[in-house]
């Protein structure tokens, strides 16, 4: 590992003059640590495997020695880089042209899913240097034809471990085996799993791994705090929260696909400038929101963790985890979306009672402790109300019109008999569009959760449990903690309301409280587990009001309680002893 200091300037690397005075242009007086650290032995022709986290510069630490090397005459690819969302695809490919505005005829795609075929075949077929792309996508291609690696020199994976995460390990495994064994290999990921520890092994043997810590300089400029909400509760508590919260742009996370469209839909009923993002929104819409939230002609975007990779708009001054992430990787992610570049962010984790366990271990892992905030009451709603009613008032008085609406205010006064302070309240009747100033009635389930009562309890667990056929099974590849995840996400379900989980190949039976409320079954409607519609419904056969019960033809089932693991029904015993975990 190189030894970096602050002395270290771009000069010191050896970039081609061109790039040098690219990068300069752009306004890059230092190197980061890992670009001081990567450019070297990528300059030498070394394989370079880096561990550093989203914002660390790595873009950079593989393009400017890359396209120092480039060979312009050259016309088949000559780089294949690998990210795992279409953002970051086209993010990476911005900022390849970006550092080679020096190098005439050098030529960049970006080519992903989403995006017609037509644009990207008549570029390969005019010759390109540099691909960047989804491996879903460079697939297609590899398979049509339309795509030749045979003389690429050079193949990077950016954020590999989140590659993998979204099932692209045959795709990349693939890939990488049909290019040649000369070639150049730069792997940048947050986390070294063991499937990217076989990706170093077979294809960047002897590489040179650098470490790049985290030194929550992100962190740092992010204020963290978290509300501890009940899930029916977390949209009210949302809006009181951006009544109150002095915000530019904003980004709220959910989990789920569903999730998105939903809570963009009730932020818009509330007279929030609100739009979702995800997987399923076309490509052209998702550039076109990202775009409009770039030029403040959006302040709000409801985003999955996916949707959002690699998004980078300097205005967000805010992050919201609606939906607080499971794993501790994800959150340094989300909230990285604000804080960036020096600027201040804050970031507010909703946290349900079933969650503390999430909570403790992003302060574990990331080292911090976030702050736990008070849900804004309704007079603090309201005195906001008042405060930006009053300083509209004073924006006001400054617009060129005013002195002709000060004649008409007069003209209404001497004709009407009617005191201008009548007639100005009148006037903020109407700037209120039949909308009540002041925040009333607000539901009272606001108030924080409490620990259930024992006796509560009790009764929850006498009550008999109903079976519900849920449409995704192992060949889904679905587990038991994805089915409770998703259910009690979307349904406001605690761990109590499970029963047995039944895994089928096409299907699985789930057992809820025979009493269930059917306003729950239909928020679950919407529902998607691994990508699939459930289309949640009662099971015909209803056969979660027997423990202990057999399939059809009385052979053991495999089944998973919320309480207790894994257990077998019948008279067989299991050939293994592994437990499904929830």
């Amino acid at each position: 590992m190189t030894e970096t200091t602050d002395s270290v300037t771009f000069d010191d690397l050896g970039l081609d003059p061109k790039v040098l005075k690219a990068i300069k242009d752009v306004g890059y007086e230092t190197p980061s640590p890992i670009q001081a650290e990567a450019i070297p032995p990528l300059l030498d022709g070394g394989h370079v495997v880096g561990l550093a986290q989203t914002g660390t510069g790595k873009t950079a630490a593989f393009a400017l020695p890359i396209l120092s090397r480039i060979d312009l005459s050259q016309k088949t690819p000559q780089v294949l880089v690998l990210a795992p969302t279409r953002e970051l695809a086209l993010q990476v490919s911005e900022a390849f042209e970006k550092y080679a505005s020096g190098i005439r005829g050098l030529h960049v795609l970006p080519v992903y899913g989403g995006q017609g075929y037509g644009v990207q075949l008549s570029a390969l077929r005019r010759g390109v240097h540099v691909v960047v792309g989804t491996p879903g996508r460079v697939m297609d291609h590899i398979e049509k034809g339309t795509l030749d690696l045979s003389e690429l020199r050079f193949v990077v994976l950016d954020e590999a471990d989140e590659m993998l995460n979204m099932g692209f390990a045959e795709d990349v495994e693939s890939i990488l085996s049909g290019t040649p064994d000369d070639k150049q290999v730069a792997l940048f990921s947050a986390t070294m799993p063991s499937q990217i520890k076989r990706i170093v092994k077979r294809h960047a043997p002897d590489a040179t791994e650098i470490k790049v810590k985290s030194t929550s300089t992100t962190a740092a400029n992010v204020e963290q705090r978290f509300l501890k909400v009940a899930h029916h509760n977390k949209v009210d508590a949302l809006t009181r929260i951006l009544e109150v919260e002095n915000f530019d742009g904003m980004i709220i996370f959910v989990r789920t696909k569903h999730a998105t469209e939903e809570v963009a839909e009730k932020l818009r009923a509330r007279g929030f400038s609100a739009a979702a993002i995800n997987g399923d929104v076309a490509q052209v819409q998702r550039e076109r929101t990202v775009e409009q939230l770039r030029k403040s002609k959006l302040d709000i975007l409801v985003a999955t963790d996916v949707a959002a990779r690699g998004l980078d708009v300097p205005r967000i001054s805010h992050v919201i985890n609606h939906d607080i992430p499971t794993d501790t990787e994800s959150y340094v992610h989300r909230i990285g979306r604000t804080g960036r570049a020096g600027r201040s962010g804050v970031a507010i984790s909703f946290v349900t009672p079933r969650e503390n366990h999430l909570l403790r271990a992003i302060e574990k892992t990331n080292k911090t402790t976030l702050t736990e905030m008070r849900l804004p009451s309704v007079s603090d709603v309201n005195a906001f109300r008042v405060s930006k009613f009053n300083d509209a008032i004073g924006q006001a008085m400054s617009d060129p019109q005013i002195g002709l609406f000060r004649e008409l205010i007069e003209d209404y006064e001497r004709n009407n008999d009617v005191p201008a302070l009548d007639i100005a309240a009148a006037i903020a009747v109407l700037s209120q569009d039949g909308q009540p100033l002041f925040l009333e009635d607000m539901p009272e389930p606001l108030r924080q959760p409490t620990k259930e009562r024992s006796s509560e309890r009790k009764g929850r667990e006498r009550r008999g449990f109903a079976s519900y056929r849920l449409e995704v099974g192992k060949r889904h590849h679905v587990e038991p903690r994805q089915i409770v995840g998703a259910l009690a996400n979307e349904g406001g379900l605690s761990r109590e309301d499970f029963g047995k989980i039944d895994i089928k190949p096409a299907f699985s039976i789930v057992e809820l409280p025979v009493d269930m409320d059917p306003a729950v079954l239909d928020k679950l409607s919407g529902t998607r587990i691994s990508g699939v519609l459930i289309n949640i419904k009662q099971d015909k056969f209803d056969r979660g009001h027997k423990r202990g019960h057999t399939g059809p033809t009385g052979s053991p089932n495999k089944t998973w309680t919320a309480t207790g693991g894994s257990s077998y029904s019948g008279t067989k015993k299991p050939r293994h002893k592994k437990r499904d975990q929830a």
